[in-house]
């Protein structure tokens, strides 16, 4: 999953389901059981010291504001085929990464839009400066990205395949 300066998101077909299927959920059951909570709530009495009045109430803008969001997103969204695995960083897969000079300090990550993150695996932007640093590049080959000081750091591919959920 990568964004592109034209503002359109490209998504495999299963992430594209997975976020559909949540957009359907947030805009059918999950609307009816807020709506519930915030009737049962109100029964209770006088709004102005009711927690779980205001406390549902926000969950409500939350979920809304998700809505918003998933909509706009799959909107705009281009459905492609996954990653090849041939070695090279791009969008959609999973990258491991030795910083320069320690090949025993390593990180993996999913390189994709923040829309995919998960409990699994730590996600990183292709827009961040890490991202933006490795995408392009193949397995051995060193990238460089700006850090939030002004300097670089140097970092070296040690592998990257499609993501696999």
């Amino acid at each position: 999953m990568t964004q592109t300066s034209e503002n359109v998101t490209w998504l495999t077909q299963e992430a594209y389901n997975q976020l559909k299927a949540e957009l359907e959920y947030l805009s059918g059951p999950a609307r009816t059981e807020i709506a519930a909570k915030i009737a049962a709530a109100r029964e209770e009495g006088d709004l102005r010291e009711n927690g779980g009045y205001h406390a549902a109430k926000e969950e409500q803008g939350k979920q809304e504001l998700r809505v918003r969001q998933l909509t706009q997103l799959l909107e705009t969204a281009k459905v492609g085929e996954a990653p090849a695995a041939d070695g090279v960083v791009a969008p959609g897969m999973v990258v491991t990464i030795a910083f320069d000079g320690d090949e025993d300090d390593t990180v993996t990550f999913l390189l994709a839009s923040r829309e995919y993150a998960s409990d699994e695996i730590e996600t990183y932007s292709p827009q961040s400066p890490l991202g933006t640093g490795v995408n392009g590049k193949k397995v051995g080959e060193n990238a460089q990205y700006e850090l939030p000081n002004g300097k670089f750091a140097s970092v070296k591919i040690l592998e990257a395949k499609p993501y696999q959920s």
